[in-house]
């Protein structure tokens, strides 16, 4: 029998390794995808219920809130190797978050359905009852339950009415809104300071100016 020329056996070599480095290429990229996907689930799994009462507050039930949830972590995860490369991640995938709220909202022709909920109502007194003034706290708490207030607190700034429906209605602490926003501590506190006293300005409360934040 024949043995292969040294040009043959060259080509066989160069072939053989051709293949195991396009082989290796494509476990390494198997095990990058795997890494992208844990970390996806890790993100997934910490902000979902958050986003879960929010988005609840937005739409009104809970099949809804899932609906909106899980369109926007599908969009997340399609693209979260783009996501990862963000300046913060929490702050591009809220704002993904509030894309779905308001597509799903404009495509039946809702608002927000935070108005009339137990939660909006037991939250407006600590919100605006720390801001006012002793003499004028019994007319906020008669504003309370009018249309007004809360059409003053849905004509906030964006990022000032997210900020008051995570801290004061869904009750999370001031350094979990600013890890959900992907804002600085200090933000947060800005956002809730100017909030409070925008809205006592719009339905002509006066506010203390000795009062402080908390």
């Amino acid at each position: 029998m024949t043995a292969p020329s040294p040009e043959v056996r060259g080509v066989d070599v160069n072939a053989a390794r051709d293949a195991q480095d396009a082989q290796d290429a494509r476990d390494a990229e198997d095990v990058r995808q795997e890494r992208l996907g844990l970390t996806f689930d890790a993100f997934h799994d910490h902000h979902r219920r958050l986003w879960m009462r929010y988005a609840h507050t937005q739409v009104g039930g809970r099949p809804a809130a899932e609906t909106v949830v899980d369109t926007a972590c599908a969009r997340l995860k399609s693209d979260w190797k783009y996501v990862l490369a963000q300046e913060s991640v929490s702050r591009y995938a809220w704002s993904l978050l509030k894309e779905e709220v308001h597509r799903w909202l404009d495509e039946r022709g809702l608002r927000p359905l935070l108005v009339g909920t137990a939660a909006f109502h037991a939250a407006i007194g600590k919100l605006l009852l720390h801001e006012t003034r002793d003499e004028t706290r019994d007319e906020f708490a008669v504003l309370e339950g009018e249309l007004g207030l809360y059409g003053a607190i849905a004509g906030l700034p964006e990022r000032q009415y997210d900020v008051i429906v995570l801290r004061f209605v869904l009750g999370n602490d001031e350094e979990h809104v600013a890890e959900y926003l992907g804002i600085e501590l200090a933000t947060v506190r800005s956002h809730v300071r100017h909030a409070r006293r925008r809205l006592a300005r719009e339905l002509n409360v006066e506010t203390d100016p000795t009062e402080t934040e908390e």
